[in-house]
């Protein structure tokens, strides 16, 4: 077992929730009244943490997981109402955005009207500076600070504008790679577009920034998530494509990522993510990587960083083949890398998702570089009482989750796994199964997991209708949301309840135990 960071030393427990399914007025959740509605809700019912998905911009699909860039925030998650008291856009404005506060995302609503209406308060920004400014800070010194992503991530986004949407490999020549000397070159109307998004990244970590010290002053603690992989058309790859494993004759990948036939899925998985050119990456000490983690912890807390088994080894795939059976495992960087991010981040504030086929030596690399690990607990009831997920098997470095934003919700996977699983999920907990969310969140609590993550649709009892995502499924996916109404029934309902679990399971924060025994 692992030495546990700072982070994991006392028994907590945590809410996922992606920032998109909070409820909200303009089409999506985003960092306003209802985030901080609920962080107040996560304090007041004992949790230490919220978990996010990845905040990046997404592209087509939607998926937080596929961004355009490993830096840059999601633009669709400002929230308008200070915008509208600074005066830089008016209610009119924002009207082909409203929507029922609860109602799923419609990204192509959004697409269709989010940046027609940013354009608007950027040009308003132009003229009334000092308000916004007062505010949220120095403009340029927001540039001037974060030039080393901001430049190639606003470039990448003007030329994706001129050439309609088009991966960047297929921009004429002289657009397929970065380099400094392009912002000189835009012209007027270039400049423009390249400011509007500089202005975006502007508001959104000014917003954030006072979002997570809100969290953070009523002790809640935020985890976030990075994808191991960057997605094929992003600002990353354009900027940096020696990085990547990219055929220098062709510019296109040579190969890429993927998992190969399992028990779940007999043709394996082909993601198509570049692959690293770990060589390269290693002439520098890993500089790239330093400076993706340093930029997630300017949002977050803790970092999860998904698919944990990449750096030790990987699924390589010839692009050409496009089929995922045909991979080889290649070795990925290995201990050499994670001593490298150790001396860069000596408290590892990190979380490794080892989840799927994990091989005793991925484990040993996640014991060795001194992370926790992760267990969910939907996986744990297949009969085998040497499953790693069953309770008497955890270990206090496994953060326990009751399922992730890619599983089903508890009470959709208990309905519909067979009577088999059913049964040994009855059995194991010696319950009548009549409440299975909540029958899995008073047992998981009670583990020896340090950490418990909940999802918030189990705090719900909600059932698959409110699945975030199914993975294989390229439709439908990260559209649910939370109704103001379901907020104000955890707000009502169940703080008190699930205060009460986290205190006789000894995962009330500390600060809240001592407050409780002074009032008595």
């Amino acid at each position: 077992m692992v030495n546990l960071p700072s982070w994991l030393q006392s028994r907590s427990s945590g809410v996922l929730l992606h920032v998109t399914s909070l409820p909200g007025k303009y089409g999506v959740g985003n960092l306003g009244h209802y985030s901080r509605q609920f962080i107040d809700f996560l304090q007041n019912a004992g949790f230490s943490f919220w978990q996010t998905c990845p905040l990046g911009p997404t592209g087509y699909g939607d998926s937080p997981y596929q961004v355009f860039s490993s830096f840059a925030g999601n633009p669709y998650l400002i929230d308008w109402d200070p915008l509208l008291e600074l005066n830089l856009i008016n209610e009119n404005d924002l009207a082909p955005l409203l929507s029922e506060p609860g109602s799923v995302v419609d990204y192509g609503n959004l697409y269709n009207h989010f940046f027609v209406i940013a354009a608007s308060a950027y040009s308003n920004f132009k003229n009334l500076k000092d308000g916004c400014e007062n505010r949220y800070g120095s403009f340029q010194e927001f540039i001037d600070k974060n030039e080393s992503w901001i430049y190639p991530y606003c470039s990448y986004q003007t030329l994706k504008k001129d050439f309609e949407g088009s991966p960047w490999w297929e921009w004429k020549d002289g657009f397929n790679q970065y380099n400094s000397d392009l912002v000189a070159s835009f012209s007027e109307f270039q400049m423009n577009v390249f400011n509007l998004h500089a202005f975006l990244q502007y508001i959104f970590y000014a917003q954030w920034s006072e979002l997570r010290s809100y969290a953070n002053q009523k002790n809640i603690k935020i985890i976030g998530d990075l994808p191991i992989y960057v997605a094929p058309d992003s600002a990353d790859t354009w900027q940096k494509p020696s990085l990547f494993e990219i055929n220098p004759e062709s510019g296109q990948f040579s190969h890429v990522a993927g998992v190969p036939p399992d028990y779940f899925n007999e043709d394996g998985q082909y993601w198509g993510n570049p692959l690293y050119d770990w060589i390269e990456h290693k002439k520098d000490g890993y500089k790239w990587w330093k400076q993706r983690l340093h930029a997630q912890l300017v949002l977050f807390d803790i970092v999860r960083i998904d698919h944990f088994r990449g750096f030790h080894d990987f699924w390589s795939i010839p692009v050409e083949t496009q089929n995922a059976k045909l991979g080889d495992w290649k070795l990925g960087p290995g201990q050499e890398f994670w001593d490298a991010i150790k001396i860069e981040f000596p408290t590892l504030p990190f979380l490794a998702e080892d989840l799927g086929l994990i091989t005793d030596e991925v484990r040993a690399l996640r014991a060795t570089a001194g992370l926790p690990g992760m267990a969910v607990l939907q996986f744990a009831f297949d009969g085998d009482p040497e499953n790693l997920y069953l309770p008497h098997n955890l270990t206090p470095d496994l953060v326990l989750y009751t399922g992730t934003h890619d599983n089903d919700t508890t009470c959709g996977w208990y309905y519909s796994s067979d009577e088999e699983t059913q049964g040994n999920f009855r059995t194991y907990f010696n319950i009548p199964g009549e409440q299975p969310s909540w029958d899995m969140l008073r047992m998981a609590y009670r583990t020896t997991a340090q950490l418990v993550v909940i999802p918030v649709q189990d705090l719900l009892s909600l059932g698959s209708d409110a699945r975030l995502n199914e993975p294989g499924h390229p439709f439908g996916n990260w559209v649910w949301r939370l109704s103001p109404w379901q907020l104000g029934q955890l707000v009502e309902d169940s703080s008190k309840y699930l205060e009460d679990q986290a205190k006789l399971s000894g995962r009330l924060p500390k600060k809240v135990v001592a407050r409780s025994e002074n009032h008595l």
